[in-house]
């Protein structure tokens, strides 16, 4: 459980995102970082405690029915579901750019096709070649950042390398503000640690929940911020962008050309890691679904090795929106992908914290000390993530025309679904 949402975090987000976030807010990035950590930690405390007292699959959508209310639920559900599918394009744009580092010359989308069959592969098979799979590749990166964070360390105390923190224009080169605005990339790093929820359903051990969240939490928190502190360090805020990763250019600005390739290769299968992890939780998610009546029946039914076909097939729709976007505009494909399956992604945390707060308010006293996993946070916690997620919610949405029109036309769609499905769910679920 703890290497499916390490896998389905760390990718893109932090490997090519963190360059983005680091032009938009200079040096100041590390508080960005701060920030979506503590935005994070609160979510994964609030699902620890609802996946230890209701372990199955998609869950956080089953809790925003149980403690709010149907709509919320199916919403909660369906959004985060086109949202990661989507952004498995993220990752396979992403995995085209790092190959571009090593074979300039072949087109992108030849990368996009053959990396997209191999995770469909991979997701055919049962659950354990997907385990082994995402298992391993999240070791392998895991274990390089580590080595990334303490090799900067050295560069910096040395003093081979010049400290970049205030050197542009000093800590806050944009204003105070700017770490405000680019907290939207360090959330969306942070995403997929809800991952947890969506693998209770298969866990054999659904006890070790609560360890498994926490430390996942400490893992990701601490090999981020470690991260995000050395890359601001190290490379100039003003000389980043997302036509490679920042980790490349740090190794390659160095001058350590065998080691630039060596990350190079880290960071795809980073990428290729985190394509899978999202792949498998959103065809888990749309099983789910299909299991309820929220979706097509044919969608919760299950090949002979375990895995949904139907419902995988369905959610890697977001490939082929990725050829289109990629042939579109290639140079900003990342940034526009990224962009749309954030709004789904961190609508699912506003679901689950607003659902955890209804459901510590609905426990007594005996019920409450007799939960698997407690937060440290409590309740207040959960209210405090609520309201600091729905204002990056709000912000996302209104920070310009296109994404309020996408996003309301969005949320429009969804509604129109449910009220659709919600008929002919009463007709095959009859109370």
């Amino acid at each position: 459980m703890t290497m499916v949402a390490v896998g389905g975090s760390i990718g893109t987000g932090l490997l090519l995102g963190s360059a983005a976030a680091l032009e938009q807010a200079g040096p100041a990035v590390i508080l960005c970082y701060i920030i979506a950590a503590f935005i994070a930690y609160t979510v994964a405390m609030a699902l620890g405690e609802l996946a230890s007292m209701h372990p199955a699959a998609g869950s956080f959508g089953l809790y925003g029915e149980l403690y709010l209310n149907q709509y919320l639920g199916f919403l909660c559900r369906s959004a985060y579901w086109a949202a990661i599918a989507f952004s498995i394009g993220a990752e396979l744009v992403a995995s085209a750019t790092y190959m571009s580092y090593w074979l300039p010359a072949v087109p992108s989308d030849v990368w996009v096709v053959v990396f997209s069959a191999l995770l469909l592969l991979v997701n055919l098979g049962n659950v354990g070649s997907y385990g082994r799979f995402e298992f391993w590749f999240s070791m392998i990166k895991l274990a390089t950042i580590i080595a990334f964070i303490l090799a900067g360390a050295a560069l910096l105390s040395s003093g081979r390398v010049i400290p970049q923190y205030t050197a542009h224009g000093g800590f806050f080169p944009k204003g105070p503000i700017a770490p405000l605005l680019a907290v939207f990339w360090a959330i969306y790093a942070f995403g997929g640690i809800e991952m947890l929820a969506v693998t209770t359903g298969e866990s054999h051990s659904p006890k070790d929940f609560p360890r498994a969240t926490r430390l996942t939490f400490l893992l990701l928190a601490g090999t981020y911020l470690g991260a995000i502190t050395v890359l601001a360090g190290v490379i100039p805020w003003n000389h980043t962008g997302v036509s490679e990763s920042p980790f490349v250019s740090v190794l390659r600005l160095a001058h350590i050309p065998a080691a630039a390739y060596f990350m190079n290769f880290v960071v795809l299968t980073a990428a290729l890691s985190g394509a899978n992890a999202k792949l498998y939780a959103a065809s888990r998610l749309l099983f789910s679904m299909g299991r309820t009546g929220w979706a097509q029946a044919a969608l919760g039914k299950l090949n002979a090795a375990g895995s949904p076909r139907v419902a995988l097939l369905v959610s890697s729709y977001g490939i082929v929106s990725t050829l289109i976007i990629n042939h579109w505009a290639p140079k900003q494909a990342f940034v526009y992908i990224m962009g749309a399956a954030f709004s789904g992604l961190i609508f699912s945390w506003v679901v689950s914290l607003a659902a955890h707060v209804s459901f510590r308010r609905r426990l007594t006293p005996q019920q409450l000390a007799a939960l698997p996993m407690h937060s440290p946070l409590g309740i207040w916690g959960s209210m405090i993530g609520f309201v600091l997620a729905s204002a990056t919610v709000l912000h996302t949405l209104f920070a310009t025309r296109v994404n309020a029109i996408g996003g309301l036309s969005f949320l429009t769609a969804l509604t129109v679904a449910y009220v659709l499905l919600k008929r002919r769910r009463a007709k095959t679920y009859p109370v």
